[in-house]
């Protein structure tokens, strides 16, 4: 195997990707695309073939700088030398042995991920793939808070208006967005959304009825709106009163996105569970849940949930490798400094209303509604970012991004808020 500078492993003088592969233009790419892929996600906006922290590249050689991140996985970048190091190494000496077995990675990682959490005594982690199985876990962790005071059922889950947990079935009863839901009904039934950030709407639908309370503590798909300063000690204290588990959506605002390990850090309250997924793997698909105490930890037995793939040596190693990176490059400090350095230097931009979000998630909505064309100026322009809605931009780059790269964007942002404005 050779090497070619900058374009990755080769295999007789060809990159390894297009003996396996083939090789052609972004066109030449799509047109396969359409025509052996389901068309879920519709058309990909580009062909990217290779990435190197921060950047990636296209099938045609155009550079990009990413400031969305896989969505909030990349926490590192692409191709992290460290943690690509890991997988190579695990992979080659032990891959995947089935839920049957354990591991050194999977063991060791829950026990890092129980102390990153400060869980209490009788605190457990399962492993999935993702973020929705993540929180189809939880799902059933909730059902089986099954009863109340004197043998009442639980029959009732409560979720926020804009919330977005997944889309498997469990996990798209939690997600509030008509469109998700309409083409799959009936969903699993007993889940209640009520209104986003009030307080009194919180309080006065939590009784002795309710299972389980869902929150994001900061709700990315609607924009990037965080709980009001509160809401999580509220949730806490009647979730407590009533007997029902307070479960938290950390998938996307987990693993150092906001500046800290979870964006629940600061309201000081201690949840029954907590998803994660997205940066936990540096781009490795995992995803976990953690339950607080033995009684929570106890409501799934043996045999009553499982997976194949959750915790396999692979994504565990990744993992292991993301969260040390992470550690060891002081990469939490970073988050904070460039992450208020994005959140100022867009607030002083023409054309920018509001500026919301922690760390390196950010929401910023727009006073016109192009924030879709936005999106294709930015890809012209060569940068990436996203529009969860017609007036909003959401960033969530990776986690080392720098001043330099942050404030080349917020040089570019003025120009690509006419262009879009003028397409219009």
């Amino acid at each position: 195997m050779n090497e070619t500078p900058g374009a990755g492993p080769t295999v007789d003088g060809a990159p390894k990707a297009s003996v396996m592969t083939g090789t052609g233009s972004g066109a030449e790419w799509l047109t396969r695309y359409s025509t052996s892929l389901m068309g879920v996600f519709g058309t990909p906006q580009r062909v990217l073939v290779r990435g190197a922290g921060c950047l990636v590249w296209d099938a045609d050689g155009k550079e990009y700088l990413d400031l969305l991140g896989g969505i909030a996985v990349n926490a590192l970048g692409h191709a992290h030398p460290f943690v690509t190091s890991v997988i190579a190494s695990q992979l080659a000496t032990l891959g995947h042995v089935s839920n049957f077995f354990t591991s050194p990675t999977q063991i060791a990682l829950a026990e890092k991920l129980l102390a990153l959490t400060h869980a209490p005594a009788g605190s457990k982690v399962f492993f999935t793939n993702s973020g929705t199985e993540a929180n189809e876990a939880a799902f059933k962790l909730a059902r089986r808070n099954g009863t109340g005071p004197a043998g009442a059922p639980r029959t009732k889950i409560i979720a926020l208006e804009g919330a977005f947990h997944g889309r498997t079935m469990g996990a798209l009863a939690l997600t509030a967005k008509e469109a998700y839901r309409a083409p799959f009904e009936p969903l699993p039934g007993g889940v209640v959304h009520i209104p986003f950030g009030d307080v009194a709407a919180l309080e006065a639908a939590i009784d002795e009825t309710v299972a389980a309370v869902f929150l994001e503590p900061i709700q990315g798909e609607a924009g990037v709106r965080p709980l009001p300063a509160g809401y999580l000690r509220a949730a806490r204290e009647a979730t407590t009163k009533a007997g029902a588990l307070l479960i938290l959506d950390e998938v996307q605002t987990g693993i150092g996105r906001t500046g800290k390990w979870l964006a629940s850090e600061d309201a000081g309250i201690v949840p029954d569970s907590i998803t994660l997924a997205k940066g936990l793997g540096g781009g490795f698909p995992i995803g976990a849940l953690i339950t607080f105490g033995e009684r929570v930890s106890s409501l799934l037995g043996a045999g009553q949930h499982g997976t194949t793939f959750g915790g396999n040596p692979v994504a565990t190693a990744a993992a292991l490798a993301t969260l040390h990176a992470i550690e060891s490059q002081r990469v939490l400090e970073n988050v904070a400094t460039v992450g208020d350095y994005l959140r100022s230097g867009l607030a002083a931009v023409d054309g920018v209303t509001e500026v919301r979000g922690a760390g390196l998630l950010i929401g910023f909505d727009l006073d016109a509604d192009v924030a879709p064309a936005v999106v294709n100026a930015g890809l012209e322009s060569g940068f990436i970012v996203n529009s969860p809605g017609p007036r909003t931009i959401r960033l969530a780059p990776p986690l080392v991004l720098t001043t330099d790269q942050a404030g080349a964007f917020l040089a570019a942002l003025p120009a690509l808020l006419q262009t879009a404005k003028d397409t219009q």
